[in-house]
């Protein structure tokens, strides 16, 4: 969830995705019908060179070095297949990762090609869908970030007088997008027949588990390349023009929303404006196959506190919520004034360091001059993302937490020295672990 990626591609691709979003702007009432000419055997080298190299492969085994031992041969039979229309898009690879709450997240591994081809047709259809998302989409957008979408949340909260702050959960997002819905929305901007009829293969390509094909009757495949854009452009269309355009009438006090994905938070003024978008939003997001988690989603008190009991002006105590992976509460800055302020969730501090913990296990036989250099770079992208002003001390547990954690797996690897803290104490001193370090000012970075 850091920053996401400018668009792939070198002059080539940038020029002509230059004239494709020229062509969105001129042809946005009819949807462009002939894009694919410009996805060409260039285009798709491209797109292989901004595929993962180190993704897992799918069904077919086949890895990003393999595939480019006869890299022109097999993109050149990829392009042919495409236009053609005989390409057949393979069932994706299922896995299941647990999830912070005890359910499981499906997570799909499609082959190489079918990735390559994934990312062709994204930079086709990319400067088309970016000229109309909104600013308030920060998920899996080029040039946006989470950490952006926390700062708008901070300027919302801070400056446009949010007292109640609605936490919107859409159950099984991914996995229960309409396809009739979407392919709707996409012919609504593209009607290329290459291009719609290959994302209706990925559609209906079902999924790969345990060596049974299984039907994919909703949703986008989890882990391709395409799902995050077909699921921007869905919520779009559900969500994002829905607020700004329909309900601002309706609205007596003002209202922001902020969207990273389908993790979506709604700031209110007024109470009976966060009530009303409670009742409404159900119905909206039904009539497209959508639905609020009931236990996940909830309206949380969270006006500015007065006084020096933290209370707000009703006398309550404000509530905390989480997002992205940040607590945001209220607490007193250096200067005194009350401020929004973030650090890390506890789910997600656990979290990360019982995935340490895991790592530390699974890997306590390596020398540990390989164990400090594996962890010491685990620290830094936890800093890299965590490490936003006010969440120092949040990010000093995490170093302690991956401390104990190899001392306890150091201390069974099977020899007969034993790793006292004393003697962990001088490891860390011969080996030091990086420090807490803040590298994101979210007061600077810009919603």
């Amino acid at each position: 969830m850091g920053n996401t990626p400018a668009l792939c591609g070198g002059s080539g691709v940038s020029t002509r995705q230059a004239r494709i979003a020229e062509l969105a702007h001129q042809l946005s009432q009819t949807g462009l019908d002939n894009i694919h000419p410009f996805m060409d055997l260039a285009w798709l080298t491209e797109a292989y060179h901004c595929t993962r190299k180190d993704g897992a492969p799918g069904i077919d085994g086949v890895t990003w070095a393999e595939y480019g031992d006869n890299l022109a041969s097999n993109l050149a039979s990829l392009l042919s297949r495409a236009k053609s229309g005989t390409y057949r898009a393979p069932p994706v690879k299922r896995a299941h990762i647990p999830k912070g709450d005890g359910e499981t997240r499906p997570i799909g591994i499609p082959t190489l090609e079918d990735r390559v081809l994934q990312r062709a047709v994204v930079m086709l259809l990319e400067p088309i869908v970016e000229r109309e998302f909104l600013d308030c989409s920060y998920g899996y957008r080029p040039g946006r970030s989470a950490h952006q979408a926390v700062a708008r949340i901070w300027k919302g909260i801070m400056d446009e007088g949010t007292t109640w702050v609605a936490d919107i959960d859409i159950r099984k997002f991914f996995d229960t997008i309409d396809h009739g819905h979407l392919r709707t929305m996409v012919r609504k901007r593209v009607r290329d027949g290459v291009v719609t009829r290959l994302i209706d293969k990925w559609l209906s390509a079902g999924v790969m588990e345990n060596g049974a094909w299984h039907d994919a009757e909703a949703g986008t495949p989890q882990g391709g390349v395409i799902s995050p854009m077909l699921a921007n452009l869905y919520l779009h269309d559900v969500l994002d023009t829905w607020m700004a355009e329909v309900v601002p009438p309706y609205l007596k006090g003002r209202v922001f929303l902020v969207r990273y994905a389908d993790d979506v938070i709604i700031g209110c003024e007024r109470k009976e404006d966060a009530d009303m978008l409670l009742t409404v939003l159900p119905k909206r997001l039904g009539k497209y196959g959508l639905a609020l988690h009931p236990d996940k989603t909830r309206l949380i008190r969270f006006g500015r506190p007065v006084g020096r009991d933290g209370n707000d002006r009703d006398g309550k105590p404000p509530e905390t919520f989480d997002f992205l992976g940040f607590c945001h509460y209220w607490g007193r800055s250096r200067k005194g004034p009350w401020v929004v302020m973030r650090k890390t969730a506890k789910s997600r501090l656990a979290r990360a360091i019982s995935r340490i913990g895991e790592w530390c296990e699974k890997h306590r036989r390596l020398p540990i001059r390989e164990q400090h250099k594996a962890l010491c770079a685990k620290v830094r992208g936890h800093n890299a993302y965590f490490g936003i002003t006010g969440n120092y001390r949040s990010l000093g547990l995490f170093v302690r937490g991956v401390a104990g954690r190899w001392r306890f797996w150091l201390n069974r690897r099977g020899n007969d020295v034993s790793f006292t803290f004393e003697k962990l104490d001088k490891l860390l001193e011969w080996l030091p672990l990086p420090r807490p370090s803040v590298v994101q000012s979210v007061y600077k970075a810009k919603p």
